[in-house]
């Protein structure tokens, strides 16, 4: 069938220009994902990130992990030399479930690309890798208390009180937001103190060299994980919005503050979910009262220094769990469902992989309506999926291009045993 939308093929990496062309001078690109297990997806938003790094001088990746893990990468990669034996050795560090959303194959090629970049770089020219994920209260407290003690400064008393608050919980966040929901002690003041305490610690004695400010904000972005991730749990557990939007909030706020420590020049690209990077208004995200980065970026950065892409797919396999917490699993992917936007990209484009830009795709008619949009979650279910997998979406205002991928396969995990007392990763689709 002959296609009615506008598209570009895509078959390699230098199919991409027509969307550096449209990405312009942005600041900040989101790059999405339909799902956390499918191999092109990493491999395509790897390509556009090449690119980007290459050709418009973006400076650092900021992904849907945790901090402390990501953070683990990023000073890797940094090093003139390989410290860490292999990239599959270092991505072990990622173990909380789902272990193979950072550690698999696909993220360890990645991650050797770009030590080689960075080993032709001067020290300010290297790319980093962060995470903008508020899971990590505990990872995040420990290493604010070894940062503190080993630089003995001011803020040691209140990085001790905090962590001795949490520890009757055994490092299970969920313990403790149960512990705190009907009795009005908890631990919010010993972590905002945390915060504060490092602020001033940093605004006093302010590192010059490169490297020691890099982890004089590692320390506070630890500290701010902490104070966020408290206010998350507690907010998970009375359910609705709010723990989804403190989450969103936190990775604007992790954004924003890196994006600051690079300078007012600098260019960053962000790793993460459709459901994160596609502007929530234009979904059905807006009348659960849900934001997300997408939205917030656009809204704190201005529409023109922001470019979304969305990424999807019609069939193939997925990396995914039946329950939470469960062993992973290669699942089938079913055909999109009739009439969803998948469906309609396949019956038009009648098979091959195409780029869309969202400005042409407004002189359709037909898509300026609310069309389903597959979302796969870590926990799925395909003999399910038209029960809660589509995302009633605006298309063309949610993203600013989209990467359609007709069959897809499934991603290559590492060999990673998952830590226990890990949180759900909460999405108000696909779970």
């Amino acid at each position: 069938m002959a296609s009615l939308i506008p598209t570009y093929p895509l078959r390699t990496a230098a199919d991409l220009s027509p969307l550096l062309d449209a990405i312009g001078e942005a600041r900040v690109v989101l790059l999405g994902e339909a799902s956390h297990g499918t191999h092109e997806y990493y491999t395509w938003r790897t390509a556009l990130s090449k690119r980007l790094i290459r050709e418009k001088g973006f400076q650092f990746i900021a992904v849907e992990g945790d901090w402390p893990d990501c953070f683990a990468v990023n000073a890797a990669i940094k090093q003139p030399e390989i410290t860490y034996g292999s990239a599959a050795q270092l991505l072990q560090t990622f173990n909380r479930w789902p272990t193979w959303m950072w550690g698999n194959w696909e993220i360890a090629a990645f991650v050797e690309w770009l030590h080689r970049h960075n080993s032709h770089q001067p020290t300010g020219k290297r790319i980093g890798f962060y995470g903008l994920d508020v899971y990590s209260l505990w990872d995040s407290l420990q290493a604010v208390l070894r940062y503190v003690e080993q630089q003995g400064d001011a803020a040691v008393a209140a990085a001790r009180r905090a962590f001795h608050c949490f520890e009757p919980y055994s490092a299970d966040p969920q313990e403790y937001a149960r512990a705190v929901a009907f009795v009005s002690e908890d631990c919010q003041d010993e972590v905002t103190a945390v915060l504060q305490a490092l602020r001033r610690q940093v605004q006093q004695h302010a590192p010059t060299n490169l490297p020691e400010r890099e982890l004089a904000f590692g320390a506070e972005q630890n500290a701010l994980v902490a104070v966020n991730a408290e206010r998350y749990y507690k907010a998970m557990l009375r359910g609705g919005s709010a723990s989804w939007n403190v989450r969103d909030e936190h990775m604007m706020e992790t954004l924003a503050s890196l994006l600051d420590l690079h300078g007012s020049d600098s260019k960053a690209i962000v790793w993460a979910h459709n459901t994160h990077i596609g502007d929530a208004r234009y979904t059905a995200m807006r009348r659960a009262e849900m934001v997300n980065i997408g939205q917030l970026a656009r809204e704190h950065l201005g529409r023109e220094e922001v470019f979304s892409v969305g990424v999807g797919s019609y069939q193939g396999r997925v990396v995914a769990g039946r329950e939470w917490g469960a062993p992973f699993e290669t699942m089938v992917v079913p055909p999109a469902l009739r009439n969803s936007w998948e469906d309609r990209l396949h019956q038009q484009l009648g098979g091959p992989n195409a780029l869309l830009l969202s400005e042409e795709l407004k002189e359709d008619d037909q898509l300026s309506t609310l069309l389903g949009h597959r979302a796969i979650g870590v926990v799925y279910h395909p003999e399910r999926e038209q029960f809660g997998n589509y995302v009633p979406s605006l298309i063309p205002e949610r993203y600013d291009a989209f990467l359609f991928l007709d069959r897809t396969q499934a991603l290559h995990p590492l060999a990673t045993h998952p830590q226990a007392n890990v949180p759900p990763d909460l999405y108000p689709w696909g779970e």
